[in-house]
């Protein structure tokens, strides 16, 4: 049998030994045989031996402040040069497999169940899928890194393509060598914080380097997989899947993002659009230079001896003019002229033309190639390549009229009722006369939330996503927006979004936005179209993985039982991140896992950090992942997984409130609980690494509970203790053990969804885990008083593993995934050397700061991220 891990093998092995030879380049032989020795000891320790375990600790403990770096690079190095590999082999599965294979299977499967193909279709018409970029703070590679690992990812794959011991394979080989040793001479860690625009940027960047390439042909890959089930054709105007973001536009907690970084930030996705589209525009007039045309066409050209070139060279020139405005109003605000692009419609237009008069003269195989790519990306992109959502805290909004309320002396507003809130707001928003008082001198915060609405009024609403309401917890938080951005003169009835984040409001979310349905004018607004965020991170944090879970999914499904009832159209926005505690997990199985009819072709998610790389980072893969999407959607909105039964439903409930109990007991109940966490974990020491630009406390003066839910995992997911994943589980799956549930709940795994995509999450991150490298920090870092809690908590670990593997009936822990245990397996011997490494590093680092120590320490949280990869 082919052993189809040995190209992956043979990748690795590779990538090591180009960075051996650069990293013995530059500190020697001695120094390439110390780190080869650390390694060594790393993996006999994995294996089981004891001494060398020992040695390990002493080495490691042994290095001077000159030999951190060094080290703590090598290993950081070796990690993203697996993850590298990893991709890369991905890719080449892919590649062996049949493009859209998902998608084609899919569409069978629903043809087999009796579902019309005229059902399909609409359905397909009416999917809305929009991934939601953002810059929170676990991407702990530079951009300049990241753009390396592409060009190395370019060069493996020019030496599959080569016969080996060919010039091309020698090039391809020198270049992958040349761009190993440049990685190892950059530093990994950042000097400065990046700026909310350079995340922008970065998320433009992912966007030109992979996505632009990767979205048409992912709509290739549907268009055949349709003709091939069905014998129809995606219609080009369809965008099963678009794309916004948060980069230049989040500013909840982000004291950065001001008005006019979002207003940059929009600029910014226009100019980069317009030099896109211009790039394709320059393809076509190459290409074009044919001279039959349609009437229709020659109508605009007369007789140019080229008419499709006539075409080209005029959208050229107002690509040139709307790039050239966008730049300079980055300076300054400039009034657009004539000839720039402002609507969507001035681009599809002639190219709709182009396309129309090709196919008229029967040239339609041309028509199907770079000018529908072209076309397709304007129906996806826009001309502002995504739509950048706001978002703010309910909070601020709430100032805002507080301030004001006391200026027309009318009271203190935050002392009002719900009840009086909603009425003044609604008087407010139905009043001719202006609502701010002309001479009105707000605070500064209050001023930066009114410039917002105003950028936000300037803008074209194409280029615009949703405003969204963080801890929003009330009909009047969602009503005080409308009202500032109907000041603000917004004409158009942007989206506003109300975010749900606590258990608390989950469980309120129901009874909120039916009090807002059942005002007259609210219904108006919407227009029978309704879209709710569902919070995870902050939801996780409040109350443990399980009963956060259960808590999103029973909002869901009662958001989604009142929209049928009040006959409005729900949209689904899944605040998820990367780690499990945050949401993370296949995209797939979370989309089919969600409650049945909350779909609905409809859906907007969150690709978080680090995620966006290994989801979108390489055209081969980010087709896969688009696929994947679309496929899930379509799926769960033709073919929803049953209700789940009421008794199961109700061993949900029982579950999730002794979890939530277990959870909030030790998080927020336990005196020495916040103390073990700040000793035990580089929690503190986070705010060194450079990740993000948003600081990683909501208030700096604030304790673990103003804490974001970032770091907040990020840190234990640094000690291997994964803790916010699996603490309360423990406690439930014991209750149900004690209760004699256990049969019911391998029916429920078998059977739902919702169960079996939370127990194998909860396994993969309890896989990642190492109790031996948590008590490692503990030893190092943690007051002896402190020791009983570790004990504590590590007991409950094991005890959850053994109430998974009896679940599961299992002999270990992801036995039926070894691919996945086997990647976590290959990098334990990497990334160990640097948990010890960072135990001693933390320990120094407290008793007296040393800029080589600090330097070394920021390295091992990268390298363990890289490592361990879903930690944000």
């Amino acid at each position: 049998m082919q052993d189809r891990m040995a190209p992956l093998r043979d990748d690795v092995r590779l990538l090591g030994d180009c960075l051996g030879d650069a990293i013995r380049n530059q500190i020697g032989e001695p120094g390439v045989a110390r780190i080869e020795q650390i390694r060594a000891l790393a993996k006999a320790g994995r294996q089981g031996d004891t001494a060398a375990q020992l040695q390990l600790a002493q080495t490691l403990k042994s290095l001077g402040d000159d030999e951190l770096l060094p080290v703590a690079r090598a290993f950081n190095q070796f990690l993203n040069l697996a993850n590298l590999a990893e991709e890369h082999h991905r890719i080449r599965r892919r590649n062996e497999a049949q493009g859209g294979e998902a998608l084609q299977a899919l569409l069978q499967g629903l043809v087999d169940k009796g579902v019309s193909p005229q059902a399909i279709m609409a359905a397909i018409r009416q999917q809305q899928v929009e991934l939601v970029l953002t810059a929170h703070p676990t991407e702990a590679n530079r951009r300049t890194l990241i753009m390396k690992y592409d060009s190395m990812a370019a060069s493996l794959a020019d030496l599959e393509r080569e016969p080996e011991g060919s010039q091309g394979y020698r090039r391809s080989l020198a270049r992958l060598r040349e761009l190993i040793s440049q990685a190892w001479h950059t530093d990994e860690i950042r000097k400065v914080r990046p700026t909310p625009l350079d995340e922008a940027k970065w998320g433009f960047a992912v966007i030109e380097n992979s996505i632009w390439q990767a979205l048409p042909e992912f709509l290739r890959q549907f268009d055949e997989a349709l003709e091939a089930v069905l014998g129809q054709r995606l219609p080009v105007e369809v965008a099963p899947v678009r794309f916004a973001s948060w980069m230049g536009g989040d500013r909840d907690g982000n004291p950065y993002v001001t008005a006019e970084v979002t207003r940059q930030a929009i600029l910014l996705g226009r100019w980069m659009a317009a030099d896109l589209y211009l790039r394709d525009i320059e393809q076509l007039n190459l290409e074009l230079s044919m001279h039959q045309a349609s009437d229709e066409l020659r109508q605009q050209t007369g007789d140019a001896a080229e008419p499709y070139r006539h075409v080209m060279r005029a959208v050229r020139d107002r690509l040139i003019a709307t790039r050239r405005w966008a730049q300079a109003s980055l300076k300054s605000e400039q009034a657009p002229t004539e000839d720039v692009l402002l609507c969507p419609q001035d681009l599809l237009e002639p190219l709709r033309l182009c396309d129309r008069s090709l196919r008229e003269a029967g040239m339609a195989l041309i028509a199907d190639g770079q000018l529908r790519d072209t076309l397709r990306r304007v129906c996806c992109f826009g001309l502002g390549l995504v739509r950048v959502d706001i978002r703010q805290n309910a909070e601020r909004h709430r100032a805002v009229f507080a301030e004001l309320c006391n200026h027309y002396a009318l009271g203190d507003y935050a002392a009002w009722s719900e009840a009086d809130k909603q009425a003044f707001l609604l008087r407010e928003l139905q009043n001719r006369r202006p609502l701010f008082p002309r001479h009105w001198q707000p605070s500064a915060d209050v001023q930066e939330v009114l410039d917002t609405c105003r950028v936000v009024a300037q803008q074209k609403d194409d280029v615009l996503g949703a405003y969204v309401i963080s801890m929003a917890s009330a009909p009047s938080d969602v009503l005080s927006v409308m009202l500032l951005l109907q000041e603000a003169g917004v004409h158009h009835p942007m989206r506003v979004v109300p975010l749900f984040e606590t258990l608390a409001d989950l469980d309120q979310a129901q009874s909120c936005m039916a009090q807002l349905l059942a005002i007259d004018w609210y219904r108006e607004y919407i227009n029978g179209d309704l879209e709710v965020m569902i919070g995870y991170s902050d939801s996780a944090k409040d109350a443990g993985q399980l009963a956060a879970a259960w808590g999103q999914y029973r909002a869901q499904d009662q958001l989604a039982t009142l929209c049928r009832e009040h006959g409005v159209h729900l949209t689904l926005f899944h605040g998820r991140g990367g780690s499990v505690g945050r949401g993370g997990g296949p995209s797939h199985s979370a989309i089919l896992a969600q409650p049945p009819g909350s779909v609905q072709g409809r859906l907007r998610v969150t690709e978080q950090g680090e995620m966006i790389r290994f989801k979108f980072g390489m055209p081969d893969i980010a087709v896969r992942n688009l696929e994947l999407y679309s496929a899930a959607v379509l799926e769960a909105t033709l073919a929803p997984p049953e209700p789940a039964p009421q008794a199961w439903v109700a061993r949900m409930d029982a579950l999730a409130a002794i979890a939530c109990q277990a959870y909030r007991q030790v998080v927020r109940d336990d005196p020495d609980f916040v103390a073990y966490f700040r000793a035990g974990t580089p929690e503190q020491e986070l705010s060194k690494l450079p990740l993000g630009s948003r600081p990683a406390k909501r208030r700096v003066d604030g304790g673990i509970e103003s804490l974001r839910a970032i770091p907040w995992i990020f840190a234990w997911t640094q000690i291997r203790l994964m803790l916010p994943a699996w603490l309360g589980s423990e406690a439930a799956l014991a209750h149900a053990q004690q209760q004699g549930w256990i049969e019911q709940l391998r029916e429920m795994y078998r059977e739902w969804p919702f169960f079996r995509a939370y127990l194998d999450l909860l396994e993969m991150v309890l896989a990642k885990t190492d109790l031996g490298i948590a008590e490692l920090y503990e030893q190092r870092l943690v007051p002896a008083s402190l020791h009983p809690l570790g004990r504590q908590l590590r007991e409950r670990q094991e005890q959850v593993v053994a109430l998974v593997k009896q679940l599961k009936q299992s002999d270990c822990v992801m036995e039926d995934n070894p691919v996945i245990l086997h990647s976590i397996e290959v990098r334990n011997p990497y990334i160990d050397p640097l948990h010890h490494l960072q135990a001693e590093l933390l320990g120094r680092d407290r008793a007296h700061s040393d800029d080589r120590v600090e330097q070394a320490l920021m390295v091992t949280m990268a390298g363990i991220a890289a490592g361990l990869r879903n930690t944000g």
